[in-house]
Parts: C-alpha cells; structure tokens; sequence
C-alpha cells in the first residue's frame, strides 16, 4: 500500500489501481530508477505470466518449432513450465486426445503383458500341462495355450519383444505430446523418442510371425530378423538427424515408417507358400493384412491431415488426424496381439525340432 502526499491528502491503494493521484504515480517511477533493470524486467513478465496463467493461444502466437499443423487454429499451450505442462494432462486442450489415446493403450498392453506372463506356462513347465483347445477369447486363449503334449516348448521371447516395443511405443508418444510445450529443445529431444518408439515397434511386430513361422528353417529365420532389424536402425538413424524433423518432411516420415511396414509383405507372402493350406498360417495372415491396413490408413490420414483439411478450426479439441492416427495405430497393435497368440498356439501345437 502506498500512501500519497498530494496536496488534496487522498491515497491510492495500489501503484496499478485505476484510481489514484499524479504523486502516487511520480513517486513510482522515480523508485523505479533505483531497482536494477533486471530485477524490474523479471518483476514484470512474472506479473504478465501470472496475469496470462499460461492461457492457450491461437496457431499464429505460436513460435516456429510448434507450428506443425496449419489447420488446427486453437488451444495450443506454448512455452509452458514443464509443472505447468505435466499438470495439463487433466486439462481440455489441442493434445489431451493425444496423450490419452495412447496412454490408456500403453496400460493396456501393459496389462495384457502382465496377464500374458502369468498365463503362459515356462517353456520347461510346458509338457505337463494338458489342456484342451478352446479360444473363444483372450482369457481362454491364454489360459489354454499349451496343446496336448508338445514335442518341445518354444521360446516365448519373440511375443515378449512385441509387447515391449508396443508398451514403447505408445508411451513415448503420450510423453512427446504432453511435454512437447515446454520449450524447443524438450520438444526435439522427444520428437526424436517419439520416432525411435515407431520404429520401434514396426521392428518389433515382425519378430513373432517371423521366429514362428520360420520356426524350423532358422537361415531364413535368422535372414529376416536380422533384415527388418538393420532396416530399423537405419529408420532409427535418419530420425535423429535434424532434417527429419522439420514440418516439411511430414509426408516423408508417412512414406518412410509406411515402407518399413510394408517389407512384411516378403515373409507373409513366403508364409503362406511354405504352409498352404495350414489354417494358422492363414488365419494369422489375414489377421496380419488387417493390421497393416489400419497402420497404414494411419499413415495416410497422419500426411494428409483429414479430416482438419476439409473444415480448419473444426477439429480443434477433437477429431483431428492425430488422434485418429492413434487409434489406428492402437488397434492395429491389438489385431497383431491376437495374431501372436495363433502363432504361439500353432507351434506349441506342431512343435519343432529345431528351435
């Protein structure tokens, strides 16, 4: 509170009140002269980002790095503290369908990898566990697994590098979205995990139908893991150059993560003339063909940016490409689970020589 010495004896309650004396005013700023231009300057844009609350501004008030897509006009957090930025998970925003599209289908699989690993017997438990075959659904497909009497248990780790790439994946993606805001050089570094988890998990798709279907041929086997491995960290390598990043090479990132998935194609089509007319080679494949189609009708709506292109600033909160994106990728994670739990099946049931 600051008392006024004017000649008509009021006062004024604050330097910023609307109502107030000329010698309230002249004795602010000759104080003014007295305190440090820092200390003033850091006085002032406290009392702006307080009086702002770190509201959410329009796609033009956005600095560079954050201007991804043109046809989103609104509720964007830019510059956030990263408190601020964390605390906005259970807030209404641009990126709250991102994160959570992909956070609940991170514990999802995260739960599906803890039942998996509960329900399926060890490989050296598997002999002495009959069961009969009954898959009407997850629950049963789990829980009868194992074939009646095995020649020999196969590993187990090829579902298990899936689950960890899917659970990867779709953290890392709920993380970039929720801390993107909070400055330039977070946002890089997790546009890059972000891109390592992608390729991540389309590396680690092929590993079950791989290692299963060329469970006893294991130059092929070995042939193709280690292909779509190298191809990975070739994916993994351009992401991290800096180019790759820039909102121009959008539709490049589509082609090259869509090409990735594509070369599954190869070992598919081989699966089916090694074992035609087996009922789980085929099964697994159409059930691979879906997964592939909703990762790529993701990748499609991803570069094309529908269905935001067609009404900008109607799917601001909700309904953009992104998240659509998200579920696809999600569901198509949960098409290629099912997929592996018939591989599992099939083998646990013919067995191999060669492991």
């Amino acid at each position: 509170m600051v008392r006024s010495s004017a000649h008509d004896g009021c006062t004024t309650k604050l330097a910023s009140s609307k109502e107030g004396c000329a010698d309230s005013e002249e004795d602010y700023q000759g104080f003014k002269k007295y305190v440090p231009e820092s200390i003033s300057y850091g006085a002032e844009r406290l009392k702006q980002e307080v009086k702002k609350g770190y509201e959410l501004v329009k796609f033009q008030a956005l600095p560079e790095h954050l201007k991804d897509n043109e046809f989103i006009f609104k509720h964007y957090r830019s510059d956030w503290p990263l408190r601020e930025a964390l605390g906005s998970i259970f807030t209404i925003h641009n990126e709250t369908l991102n994160i959570w599209t992909h956070l609940v289908g991170f514990f999802v699989f995260m739960g599906l990898t803890i039942y998996t690993a509960m329900k399926l017997p060890p490989v050296g438990e598997i002999p002495s566990m009959i069961h009969q075959l009954r898959w009407h659904s997850v629950t049963d497909e789990l829980t009868n697994m194992v074939a009646p009497q095995p020649q020999k248990a196969i590993s187990r780790w090829p579902f298990f590098v899936f689950l960890s790439g899917a659970m990867f994946c779709l953290l890392s993606s709920s993380v970039c979205h929720l801390l993107y805001c909070h400055s330039e050089l977070m946002a890089r570094f997790l546009l890059k995990l972000d891109y390592i988890g992608i390729a991540y998990l389309i590396a680690a798709s092929f590993y079950p139908p791989v290692y299963y279907t060329f469970l006893c041929n294991p130059l092929l086997r070995n042939t193709y893991l280690t292909g779509i491995t190298c191809l990975g960290l070739v994916t993994v390598a351009v992401s991290l150059m800096p180019r790759f990043q820039t909102h121009r090479y959008r539709p490049f990132r589509a082609i090259l993560f869509a090409s990735m998935g594509i070369s599954g194609i190869v070992p598919c089509v081989h699966k089916l003339l090694l074992h035609w007319g087996e009922p789980a080679a085929e099964t697994t494949f159409y059930l691979e063909v879906t997964m592939g189609g909703l990762y790529g009708l993701g990748a499609v709506i991803y570069a094309t940016r529908i269905p935001e292109r067609w009404k900008p600033g109607h799917f601001d909160i909700a309904g953009h490409s992104h998240q659509l994106f998200h579920i696809l990728v999600v569901a198509g994670a949960l098409t290629h689970y099912r997929a592996g739990l018939l591989y599992l099946k099939w083998r646990d049931e013919q067995g191999c020589e060669v492991i």
